[in-house]
């Protein structure tokens, strides 16, 4: 755990999370604890691979060959019990920028793209920036807990919805979401004829017990309505990296995605992405099974701190990714209200629960994969600061 303890110094590194505090937060003592990257290294084979490509000095054009496509193969077959085909795979700098082209390619201005709310922020922009309009279908909390509303998400899609973004695992509430859970999405979105646009970036951050199932596996008639995508950068701290992949079973489909992947010059990796997403995933595994390790005792940590400590902060239930969405509605503030609550008492740097959508404006986002240091730094900054509001 050693590894994991050890605290690195990220200001003046141009790191987003440390370096745009006072952007952010309109103060450099904040501490941060939102944007979802990791204050934890990567992998030393993924640094050592990094260092050793440098060490060659010439970083022209870089193919992405089978050995850049085997271990990827590999992992999923191996971590996600769902193999796939070599052709299947397209690339990209990110997951994001892939949901952009697919929106392009695949619906029309004024169609309806079904999101399920609160969820990730780019998911709006990824649809309102070309001319789509968002359906929602909110997520329902009981105790704490987040499920599907089935019935609403078939009365959404039985409006005419041209694609529904699936966020799996769920950012923000953290849900690892079931095999019949999957299956009804799956027979909903086939019954109606709607594209599933998988946003699965963080299919590797399940705590130990739970299991990631990637939607397009559970059939053949699933993975021809599905697009899948995923990448290294949230498992092994390497977004800065940018490189992601798009798995697209049926051939038709991916031709269309290749066609517009490579007429917006993004059917390519940067070198040192190519480099890095090779090693994390021939060498990156026992890393990432002492981080599932971390992260479990890390919100296990934060969810008794504030049910011990407070009577007003609740950590909302979660099986997966780093992020913990936490229940501030006992404080009686609104979103502003709140915001700058924890931002000028507080001194820590959440994510806003509104920025998901309004059914989190009562909430915070949390990232817990930082050193235990600054956890609990972090931790009880909030609890000191509500327990003396």
């Amino acid at each position: 755990m050693d590894f994991f303890d050890k605290v690195h110094n990220r200001n003046n590194t141009r790191s987003v999370k440390w370096d745009m505090r006072r952007a952010m937060f309109q103060s450099d003592d904040v501490l941060p604890m939102w944007v979802a990257d990791m204050d934890f290294q990567a992998p030393e084979a993924v640094s050592n691979a990094l260092i050793e490509r440098a060490r060659h000095g010439i970083y022209g054009y870089t193919i992405i060959d089978d050995d850049v496509i085997n271990p990827i193969i590999n992992w999923i077959s191996k971590r996600h019990n769902w193999d796939i085909q070599k052709e299947w795979l397209s690339f990209s700098p990110g997951v994001i920028a892939s949901l952009h082209m697919a929106v392009q390619a695949f619906t029309e201005p004024g169609d309806d793209i079904l999101i399920q709310t609160p969820v990730y922020t780019p998911f709006y922009s990824v649809i309102e920036s070309h001319g789509r309009n968002v359906v929602k279908s909110p997520l329902l909390q009981q105790d704490h807990y987040y499920q599907i509303d089935f019935a609403d998400f078939e009365e959404k899609l039985k409006q005419g919805v041209s694609a529904f973004i699936l966020c799996s695992p769920h950012n923000p509430v953290g849900r690892v979401w079931k095999q019949e859970e999957l299956e009804e999405m799956a027979r909903l979105c086939l019954k109606y004829d709607v594209l599933i646009l998988s946003d699965e970036i963080h299919a590797d951050l399940i705590y130990p017990g739970e299991m990631h199932i990637p939607i397009a596996s559970l059939s053949d008639d699933v993975a021809a309505k599905t697009i899948t995508f995923m990448s290294p950068s949230k498992t092994f701290n390497l977004a800065g990296l940018q490189a992601s992949y798009i798995i697209t079973p049926d051939k038709e489909t991916r031709e269309t995605l290749n066609k517009h992947l490579s007429n917006q010059g993004h059917h390519m990796l940067n070198t040192m992405g190519n480099t890095a997403m090779e090693a994390a995933y021939r060498y990156g595994e026992e890393w990432l099974d002492e981080l599932r390790n971390v992260l479990e005792n890390h919100k296990n940590y934060v969810t008794d701190m504030l049910e011990e400590k407070t009577d007003v902060l609740t950590v909302t239930r979660s099986e997966g990714t780093y992020l913990l969405w936490i229940d501030c509605s006992k404080l009686d503030m609104n979103s502003k209200e709140l915001k700058k609550f924890m931002n000028e008492t507080a001194k820590v740097g959440f994510n806003a629960g509104v920025d998901y959508g309004d059914e989190g404006e009562m909430f915070m986002r949390m990232n817990i994969a930082c050193p235990r240091e600054t956890l609990e730094e972090g931790v009880n900054r909030l609890i000191d600061a509500v327990n003396n509001r």
